[in-house]
């Protein structure tokens, strides 16, 4: 997030309009602004490690003496689709985050499908380019488990039981793939956090979840998170290759050929939708986690390439054809 500073002239005239027009908390929402990187990545090559870099050296991030969580998003396989965050992309985060001096870096997902993760990760490759990836791996369906009150949720849950491998930790990292969603219209960096779920006491799909309003849960397990401080939240999206039409699991491979990061992650979310031409004040959860405006296009402080270099329309089932942007 942007800090606040001196205003310009020109941030004075436009502040004071602001005032006139709602008063001082409009003129706070004109001024501080959510950061969100955007890089453009054709393929899945070497260049990915530099890219994850500079996408970290952006934002500022500091790891030194962390224990940092990398929440790839694992859920199913199909040799013949693209569903989850490709390997190159959680080694690249890996590899930098360790260079940057972290204590601790593991990788954690509880799937809703498959009950078998580490069958999952390997026929994902994940075996293959990630060394040692078994020693540092953590299977969230099975982690121990603590119980976190949730504060005016807005689905029908009280608390929300959560792995310790999550709550532990320093900073978090959700590294989804850039799909569009069969239930809730796109599923990115918010959504992702459903995988910290463990489906040991919520079922599989996460069953209780989606009974209690799966939009709603998406908002109340990032409220809880961001609300929380610790672990800070930090999203690098995968959208170099992403999903369209019935995803996140039947869809069909999508080149958008980017990167997307930044440390709020409703905004990372709202960039990543724009996109794919979705018009991210339709979707739900987004809606709710709108802090201030930030789903709007200047709400958000761009980095990178401009937004218009890198729209690609993701195909939507006809039930979220209202949705384009």
């Amino acid at each position: 997030m942007k800090a606040m500073r001196g205003w310009s002239r020109r941030e004075w005239l436009a502040g004071s309009g602001a005032a006139l027009a709602g008063g001082a908390c409009a003129r706070r929402r004109a001024t501080v602004r959510a950061r969100v990187s955007l890089l453009r990545l054709g393929r899945y090559s070497q260049e990915i490690y530099e890219a994850v870099r500079r996408l970290l050296a952006e934002h500022r991030v500091e790891a030194r003496g962390l224990r940092v969580v990398l929440k790839p998003n694992l859920v199913e396989y199909d040799p013949g689709t693209t569903i989850n965050t490709h390997p190159l992309v959680v080694h690249a985060a890996l590899e930098a985050f360790r260079e940057l001096g972290a204590a601790e870096v593991c990788i954690a997902e509880g799937p809703g499908h498959r009950r078998n993760t580490l069958e999952l990760a390997e026929a994902a490759g994940y075996f293959g380019l990630l060394p040692d990836f078994e020693v540092r791996f953590t299977d969230l369906n099975l982690d121990e488990i603590a119980p976190v009150r949730l504060e005016s949720p807005r689905s029908k849950l009280r608390d929300l039981y959560l792995p310790r491998t999550a709550l532990d930790c320093d900073l978090l990292v959700s590294l989804p793939k850039m799909k569009t969603h069969h239930w809730v219209g796109a599923t990115l960096s918010m959504k992702n956090l459903f995988g910290l779920i463990p489906g040991a006491v919520y079922g599989w799909p996460k069953n209780l979840l989606h009974w209690s309003g799966i939009s709603e849960c998406i908002a109340d397990l990032h409220r809880l998170l961001a609300r929380r401080g610790r672990p800070r939240l930090f999203a690098i999206v995968d959208g170099i290759v992403g999903m369209e039409g019935n995803g996140p699991i039947q869809g069909t491979p999508k080149s958008a050929g980017v990167l997307a990061a930044g440390w709020t992650l409703p905004a990372v979310d709202a960039v990543c939708c724009r996109i794919m031409r979705i018009e991210p004040r339709k979707i739900a959860y987004l809606q709710m986690e709108d802090p201030g405006g930030l789903l709007a296009p200047e709400g958000i402080e761009l980095i990178g390439e401009p937004l218009e270099t890198v729209q690609t329309p993701f195909e939507l089932i006809p039930q979220f054809r209202h949705l384009r942007l």
